[in-house]
């Protein structure tokens, strides 16, 4: 990343005062003094050349002070600085490895539950909130699709994808479908249907449609939209967000206001209809992203932080993403390498059923 302005102004001392600062205060939550500072220095100077030093960072808006005590804490602007220009991101500890690694062990289990257990080892490891975006079924390529008739006013529409997995879906079709518009509708479909999604096939059938109407008989077209429509309806998605911890985020200590932070986020996440937007963070950028306070726009929650990471299918095509969500004083250089181990181990296994 580029350096921030505000970083190239800094002189090596101004840096390392501001580092101890941010790393103390990520350790402990609480405001840090300058005689605390004084004793992690490399050059040994008074506690009163900290406290200038301080009071100049402060001024650029990098520290604040929240009490009348001497102790300051970073500010947005502050931690934003710190990610990009001083965090030491460690090697992923065997401990963490382990744990993650069970979860996801028996690969027998079906994806939701498999999610599942991601979002809960996620948040137990981490101590925070997990966020995790299950995949859309529908998001794989389209193999073979049919209509069956059950009955006059009932049909199933089947759609055969290429990692193996098989929708059935009831719907109404038009009166007085016949079996010849049925087969008709299915053939029209699958000429185009290879190696499309469903929203791809969607967007080329409206075309056709319209282009090729008088070849079509009036029932086959009725079949071929509806039919779609079950699959690209709002209500119709399988994409799922499963959030686990919120526990986590109300510990010993935690005070009043902290406890209605916590519950606007979770209201946030609960009442959140659209959440395609928790993908888009993560697609904006490769690999691991970290959103500090109100620079993460999905919640209303201006005091936390979001680690998120996407996973892949095979085709390298971005299909979901997982995170953890919790205070701005996250333990970042540790919550970095999890997320992104996790997203990767992730993103294999669903590659992997995709090949059975």
């Amino acid at each position: 990343m580029a350096q921030s302005p505000q970083l190239e102004e800094l002189n090596e001392r101004s840096r390392e005062v501001f580092r101890r600062l941010v790393e103390a205060y990520l350790e402990t939550g609480e405001p840090v003094g300058s005689r605390s500072l004084t004793r992690s220095l490399t050059e040994k100077v008074s506690a009163a050349t900290v406290r200038n030093v301080m009071q100049d960072l402060e001024l650029m808006g990098l520290l604040d002070s929240p009490h009348v005590s001497a102790g300051r804490v970073p500010t947005q602007t502050g931690l934003r600085m710190f990610v990009d220009g001083f965090l030491e991101v460690s090697d992923l500890s065997n401990d963490d490895r382990a744990k993650i690694d069970e979860t996801v062990q028996s690969n027998s289990a079906d994806v939701a539950t498999l999610m599942d257990r991601v979002g809960a080892a996620l948040s137990g490891i981490t101590a925070g909130a997990s966020l995790v975006l299950t995949p859309k079924q529908q998001e794989a390529p389209i193999s073979h699709i049919e209509f069956v008739s059950l009955n006059d006013d009932k049909a199933l529409a089947v759609i055969v994808f290429s990692d193996g997995h098989v929708e059935n879906r009831l719907f109404s079709p038009p009166p007085g479908q016949t079996p010849a518009s049925m087969r008709e509708a299915a053939n029209f479909l699958n000429s185009f249907a290879g190696g499309k999604t469903i929203g791809e096939l969607r967007q080329v059938i409206e075309n056709e449609i319209s282009v090729r109407r008088q070849e079509l008989d009036t029932l086959a077209q009725e079949l071929v939209q509806n039919g779609l429509a079950l699959w690209t309806d709002d209500g119709g998605g399988q994409e799922r967000l499963i959030v686990r911890g919120r526990a986590n985020l109300i510990g010993a200590g935690t005070t009043e206001v902290d406890v209605n932070r916590v519950k606007s986020l979770f209201d946030d996440l609960e009442r959140k209809r659209d959440i395609a937007g928790f993908l888009e963070l993560a697609e904006e950028g490769d690999g691991v992203r970290i959103f500090i306070g109100s620079e993460n726009k999905l919640f209303s929650l201006s005091a936390s932080s979001l680690v998120v990471s996407p996973y892949m299918n095979a085709d390298r095509k971005i299909i979901g993403a997982v995170g953890v969500i919790g205070p701005t004083r996250l333990n970042y250089g540790r919550i970095v390498p999890i997320v992104d181990y996790t997203a990767q181990l992730v993103g294999k296994l669903i590659s992997d059923r995709g090949k059975r």
